[in-house]
């Protein structure tokens, strides 16, 4: 039994072929896309869970190392691990949400992955939070199957992060692949993301032609310019279909916390000034809501950073804004903040005007946003993705007779228009935005191992 499977930054699906047919398969209460969010009661409880609750074991030194000092701090800190206190999907979000600074909270760590420069133990333990949530997946799809699937195509972007080049795209790569193997999967493939958006996009053609696929992720965005049509279907030697490829870590994750940047945080004292006259540090609110950056992250809700943003409040002339950016600290509601900029983003995909609000725990903030402002907030990501089709043309050299954009933030007319300038008057088509890649993905997989 043959799966693809999106291991996305936003969400995860799988699906299968089901008599030249593609079949997504139920992950969640009948859902078929699980968000990609993972909750335990501490980072270590992610660890003791694949060995106590799984049975499975680490495959290194390190491994067997972070699992010992799990164990004990779990031990120390008197957590008695049972299974349910691991979460997934939507109801990880919910229980973090309870109480956000009472549980370790991961969203979207195909993120994190090609981070370079991570030692032994950082790179183990991002390891073992995606095998949790692959091994988590897998059992959903065998009990939706009634059997057991050890065959995978797992989807990756052209590039999985700016920094790095091959080198964190092999590092990357590695980290998914030992993160299925462990989660039970025993023979892996992996295939291009836009590729695979693309193989779906074939099976509709009754005619060759060249498309330039154009899948805006929620953590990377990736264009490929294929030749396609019923004379490639059911090759699995095309290299030379492929004409052009180009990646980048700007994606839907990029849109939004833009958007937030330039439309939410003036309430919480960005662009005021300091008694002094002088702007206040820029900095800070950036950290807070750039929730795709580990270090960022960390800065932001380190210890020291809170000693710096009383400081800024005691010089700030509108401290009662810096107040509300303290309690995001005190709270740990960056991601509460992106996700509302999310809502957003999809409301003026269909509206000229939105009202935002946003929930902190002493008060409640509406923050209309127009089109207009949208447009202005995420110009340098969507510039990002414009030069990404430039990039994409300019190595095939070759003029597409479709374009064929996919993914979840696809649906923006902003987004729509900014690539047709790029392109000129080509027709754009669409599929499903969010499992195209996974139909192509179970596409491949049943040409795979056959």
């Amino acid at each position: 039994m043959a799966v693809g499977f999106d291991f996305g930054t936003a969400t995860c699906s799988v699906a299968h072929i089901v008599n030249n047919k593609v079949q997504s398969i139920p992950l969640n209460e009948g859902e078929v896309l699980l968000t990609s969010t993972l909750c335990a009661p501490n980072r270590e409880s992610v660890t003791e869970y694949l060995y106590r609750h799984l049975n499975i074991l680490p495959m290194s030194s390190v491994g067997k190392t972070l699992l010992q000092n799990s164990i004990n701090t779990n031990k120390r800190e008197g957590i008695d691990l049972v299974p349910d206190d691991i979460r997934f999907g939507k109801q990880a979000t919910a229980l973090y949400l309870e109480d956000p600074t009472d549980y370790y909270y991961v969203k979207s760590p195909k993120s994190f992955l090609g981070l370079l420069g991570l030692d032994e133990i950082r790179y183990t333990i991002f390891e073992d939070i995606v095998c949790a949530m692959m091994a988590n997946i897998k059992q959903k799809v065998e009990v939706s199957l009634g059997k057991p699937v050890v065959e995978t195509v797992i989807g990756r972007p052209i590039n999985f992060h700016n920094k790095g080049g091959e080198q964190a795209n092999i590092q990357a790569e590695d980290i998914l692949r030992r993160a299925a193997t462990r989660a039970g999967f025993k023979h892996i493939e992996f295939q291009f993301e836009p590729v695979a958006a693309g193989l779906e996009y074939e099976a509709s053609l009754t005619s060759d032609k060249n498309v330039l696929v154009v899948d805006i992720g929620g953590g990377t965005s990736d264009c490929s310019l294929i030749r396609m049509g019923p004379s490639w279907v059911g090759k699995q030697q095309r290299a030379e279909s492929l004409l052009g490829h180009a990646g980048s870590f700007v994606g839907g994750n990029d849109l939004d916390i833009h958007l937030a940047s330039k439309s939410f945080m003036f309430e919480f004292g960005k662009d005021t000034d300091a008694k002094s006259g002088l702007p206040m540090p820029n900095m800070p609110f950036w950290e807070c809501i750039a929730i795709n950056d580990v270090i960022a992250q960390k800065t932001f809700y380190s210890r020291a950073n809170y000693r710096e943003l009383k400081s800024m409040q005691s010089s700030a002339k509108q401290p009662d804004k810096l107040a509300r950016l303290i309690d995001v600290y005190d709270n740990t509601l960056g991601h509460s903040i992106v996700a509302e900029a999310e809502r957003t983003k999809i409301a003026l995909s269909n509206s000229d005007n939105f009202i935002a609000t946003l929930q902190l725990p002493s008060e409640s903030i509406e923050i209309p946003v127009s089109i207009q402002q949208m447009e202005k907030s995420i110009y340098r990501p969507v510039l990002k993705i414009q030069k990404l089709v430039q990039e994409t043309l300019a190595q095939a050299q070759v003029q597409p007779d479709e374009i064929f954009i996919t993914g979840g933030s696809a649906r923006s007319p902003l987004l729509r228009a900014a690539i047709k300038s790029v392109v000129g008057n080509v027709p754009i088509a669409n599929g499903d935005y969010e499992g195209s890649v996974t139909s192509g993905l179970a596409r491949w997989a049943d040409l795979c191992f056959k």
